[in-house]
């Protein structure tokens, strides 16, 4: 038995070493990801330098594949082609990782062509962009199966027959939905699953002014769902009058048939509908601590079996919220939204799920821990006590422009490692990251920012103003 073991770590051992690095790019040996997608070996990673791959389509097969962007994002732009009828990229391959990829202009025959088309089992894609396909993820029916997606924004994917979304996983085991960006679906949804577990936290979920999408969440043969902590805005010319569906087309997945909403803004600016839409059979629906702002109805369909809710803020008036800024989709909470602050309510765990919101979307496509300050607050946003800091002399640190609509410098920085932690005039952190000298602010609202350096013996602060 001794002697087997240490055979088969000997070849996992083997096999890792082996494991390749293939480099991709214009100035590269391989000049495209189609070049090197049938020579790679389980295991190995594809760097793919920035840049646009015009018309490139491939099929993944091995098995652990890494395939990421390197100095920036590597745009596959499809211009209307397919690797067989497909999609852009056809992953086959089980356990695959995508990162820092861009996606766009898929067009199939069938109408149903994806950026990414998942056939294997396991996917994580993390900090990609998936825009303007028929659909952005389209992942078939594979269990075991679970497909993370985080950090990666969705837009303007679908054909236009309400069949085709900016993406849609079929029946698997797991979906992890985190810290995204999914908006402007053409007439599809802007999330579909058939997981039998859903789990969906902390993202913006919107049409917007000019969004025409159906559902924001559909989830149309339940299971477990777990919709924590997200922004999610149905705009006024959507193409569904309900915002979440559950079990719609029948509650076909495993048990147990449970939907649980913590934490959640969500702002409806069509002239009716429903927040929630439920199938019958549906045995509970837990929702806590969500904000439903504007018309329509708390739910439509049949009720779960059992109810259990709390601290839910329901208006019709939005302006009543006294968000940050409802026009620019900010929905922050502020000094004046006094029926949302320290009004939570305490959330247990639940089927190994903490139903205690611990992150925040942060704009665009990321996500920052969510401050304790008292008890929770109602939403998808704490308001955080704003404390008093005395500002850095000019000679330590410089920021430049300011005031800025754009991109700040920061000059004046030691070389040591440092963190950069942004806050709102209402405390609300915005963005924290290390070691920049560069930050683009364009994203932010217009106002006043406190900006700290955390240095290792020092912690140096200063103003910024958005214009």
């Amino acid at each position: 038995m001794r002697k087997i073991k240490f055979l088969f770590i000997t070849l996992i051992i083997i096999q890792h070493s082996y494991a390749a690095i293939w480099h991709v790019g214009a100035a590269k040996t391989y000049t495209a990801p189609s070049k090197v997608a049938a020579l790679v070996a389980n295991g190995d990673t594809v760097e793919i330098d920035a840049g646009i791959y015009a018309a490139d389509v491939a099929k993944w097969t091995a098995n652990n594949l890494l395939l990421k962007g390197v100095g920036g994002m590597a745009h596959m732009k499809s211009n209307g082609s397919n690797y067989g009828g497909k999609g852009i990229w056809v992953i086959a391959g089980n356990n695959t990782r995508v990162e820092n990829i861009e996606f766009s202009l898929c067009v199939c025959a069938s109408n149903n062509g994806a950026g990414i088309r998942q056939e294997g089992s396991n996917l994580t894609v993390s900090h990609c962009y998936f825009h303007n396909n028929e659909n952005g993820i389209l992942a078939g029916k594979v269990n075991p199966s679970k497909i993370i997606i985080e950090y990666t924004e969705f837009a303007y994917n679908g054909y236009g027959d309400g069949y085709t979304h900016n993406l849609y996983i079929g029946n698997i085991d797991t979906l992890i939905f985190r810290y995204n960006y999914s908006h402007h679906a053409y007439v599809g949804h802007e999330l579909k699953s058939r997981a039998g577990v859903n789990i969906i936290l902390y993202n913006r979920i919107s049409d917007e002014s000019t969004g025409t999408a159906s559902r924001n969440i559909d989830l149309p043969n339940g299971g477990a769902a777990f919709i924590i902590g997200n922004i999610i805005e149905q705009g006024a010319q959507t193409q569904n009058s309900n915002i979440i569906g559950y079990g719609l087309e029948g509650l076909s997945n495993p048990s147990p048939q449970k939907v649980y909403a913590i934490n959640n803004t969500i702002i409806n600016h069509r002239s009716g509908g429903s927040f929630f839409a439920f199938q019958s059979g549906t045995t509970l629906f837990k929702g806590y601590n969500n904000i439903l702002a504007g018309s329509g109805n708390f739910a439509s369909g049949s009720f779960p079996t059992t109810v259990d809710t709390a601290s839910n803020l329901i208006s019709k008036d939005i302006s009543s919220f006294a968000f940050a800024n409802d026009s620019q989709y900010d929905y922050h909470l502020t000094k004046s939204s006094i029926s949302a602050i320290n009004k939570g309510t305490k959330v247990d765990t639940s089927g190994g799920i903490s139903l205690t919101p611990t992150m925040e979307y942060s704009h665009p496509d990321t996500a920052i821990t969510r401050c304790t300050n008292g008890n929770l607050d109602i939403g998808a946003y704490e308001l955080c006590a704003t404390t008093s800091i005395k500002e850095t002399s000019l000679n330590e640190l410089m920021i430049y422009p300011n005031p800025s609509t754009g991109i700040i410098n920061i000059a004046y920085l030691n070389s040591q490692h440092h963190f950069i932690e942004i806050y709102s005039s209402t405390g609300q952190q915005i963005l924290i990251t290390s070691d920049a000298k560069a930050i683009d602010i364009s994203n932010f609202a217009k106002g006043i920012y406190l900006i700290i350096v955390k240095e290792e013996r020092r912690l140096l602060v200063a103003k910024i103003v958005k214009e």
